[in-house]
């Protein structure tokens, strides 16, 4: 598959990885902390968080969920101890000084503020100062004491049992968001999940489809060990806390950046909207723009013997293919019924018109640029086998061994099953996203197969014999072992025994 040129590609390092690795000195500390500093304050940021609950449970006591009551003395009152209370839980945690610069606006200035990067569950710090409402799911509501914590400060729950969530939340958003600032201030954290903050990944629509003016804020831990980012592969949530509770002190930093009011094409284009306003966020980090998303996160994290090694080319037709809507339409039936008919085509080049006949979708730009990502050859023509090794690699990324399955379907002789050399080459450049996979190592470590030719149940045996399948036995264009000296790493960068 070749890259379209008009979707550069911006990928850089892995957002959705954090690896820890300590000094001599560093473990040392963290041994001594964790015998003397750490269970005094996991004891106290404990106790701190049990004392909030009464004062959360008392002032949301009557409330409606749909109507801003007028502020009570006494409910002024219990704001101010649970402020007092949640500031000094994060003072016992190690968060001694928070640096605040610039001024938060007031909510009928701008009533939603979007908060990035988005890396750990210390990003609440900001939440409490501020007592701004959240979106969640509505399963933390029921989250022991943290749980009530949560529906005091109003959010807007996200019922993700509801096929018709997203558009519901919405709505609630916005209601809320043109209230004139009846109700409180939104924080959103636009990019949906958390990183490791070596970039800004790309940003959701829902705080920028209101269209109102938005408040960006940026937060910032210039802490010199990373202890605090908590992403979908690297350590778990009690080893964030743990390490973080082990360091004498935790600095951040939150930055309140000026009102950004939309232009009347940012209001009509929300995604034009989110974007404008994460470059100038990206611009005040001093971070690259990552052109990753929330959804991109299995493709970049795929793991097994034939994990995606070059994801880039790849995400850039995940995209693609999911503003036609052919990644929500993709299901193992249909999988196999495209695999049926594409096995008819014999490898027939397929036209623009032909390919789009296939799909039963109409010619666009979109459909052009996917079909132009097949043309090896720049003839016009594309065979339909590889698009559809590609869409089961981004539906499936951690069931490589199906899609290879799948791909056998395609190729295989009716004969005796099997598939040619230079098939399976193709097979697996697009499986992989690399180029010029080149496989005489797997056939000269084969016993008895046929020469250049091999079945399914074969492969599959040898790559469950050789789990470093893709570092060992493969060469194709920039392998690793033509970079660098001594063990390569494995896929995505990651390297065979992770660091603990």
């Amino acid at each position: 598959m070749k890259s379209s040129n008009s979707l550069p590609s911006r990928v850089g390092r892995n957002p959705f990885v954090h690896e820890l690795k300590f000094t001599l000195t560093e473990k040392i500390k963290i041994g001594l902390m964790s015998v003397t500093v750490f269970p005094l304050r996991l004891l106290l940021v404990s106790f701190l968080m049990l004392l909030a609950w009464p004062f959360a449970f008392t002032a949301s006591l009557g409330r409606s969920e749909y109507v801003v009551e007028p502020q009570s003395w006494w409910r002024r009152l219990l704001d101010v101890c649970l402020r007092a209370i949640m500031r000094a839980m994060w003072f016992c945690g190690g968060f001694h000084w928070i640096r605040v610069k610039g001024q938060q606006a007031a909510p009928s200035e701008a009533p939603i503020l979007t908060v990035a990067p988005h890396s750990s569950y210390f990003d609440a710090i900001p939440i409490t100062m501020t007592m701004c409402s959240i979106v969640t799911k509505l399963e933390s509501r029921s989250i022991p004491v943290w749980g009530t914590l949560i529906s005091y400060i109003r959010p807007v729950f996200v019922f993700r049992s509801d096929q018709d969530s997203r558009r519901k939340t919405v709505e609630e958003i916005k209601r809320r968001a043109k209230s004139g600032g009846e109700w409180p201030q939104i924080m959103i954290f636009p990019e949906g999940t958390c990183t490791n903050r070596s970039g800004l990944i790309l940003f959701k629509a829902g705080a920028f489809i209101p269209g109102v003016p938005v408040q960006p804020v940026v937060l910032r831990y210039p802490n010199k060990l990373d202890t605090v980012s908590w992403t979908w592969q690297g350590p778990g949530a009690f080893k964030i806390l743990w390490l973080t509770l082990c360091q004498l002190h935790n600095p951040m930093e939150i930055e309140y950046l000026p009102i950004y009011t939309p232009s009347t094409e940012e209001k009509e284009n929300s995604a034009l909207f989110a974007n404008n306003v994460r470059k100038l966020m990206a611009k005040a980090l001093e971070l690259p723009l990552t052109d990753l998303s929330f959804d991109d996160r299995d493709i970049s994290l795929s793991h097994g013997p034939l994990c995606i090694y070059n994801y880039s080319i790849l995400l850039e037709f995940n995209r693609l293919v999911c503003r036609l809507g052919l990644r929500a339409g993709a299901t193992s039936k249909s999988l196999e019924e495209q695999v049926r008919r594409a096995r008819k085509l014999q490898g027939d080049g397929l036209g623009l018109e032909d390919f789009a006949r296939f799909l039963n979708l109409p010619v666009t730009d979109p459909l052009a640029q996917v079909h132009s990502l097949f043309d090896k050859h720049g003839d016009g023509l594309i065979d339909i086998r590889l698009y559809i090794i590609a869409l089961s690699t981004v539906y499936q990324p951690s069931k490589t061994m199906e899609t290879l399955k799948l791909a056998f379907k395609m190729y295989e002789s009716e004969d005796n099953g099997k598939v040619l050399e230079e098939d399976l080459a193709s097979i697996l450049e697009m499986m992989l996203g690399v180029e010029e996979v080149e496989l005489s190592g797997v056939f000269l470590s084969l016993e008895g197969s046929d020469e250049g030719k091999i079945t399914y149940d074969e492969l599959h045996g040898f790559i469950e014999q050789h789990p470093y399948f893709i570092q060992d036995y493969l060469d194709f264009k920039n392998h690793p072992r033509k970079l660098c000296i001594g063990r390569p790493k494995s896929c995505n960068g990651q390297n065979h025994n992770k660091d603990v």
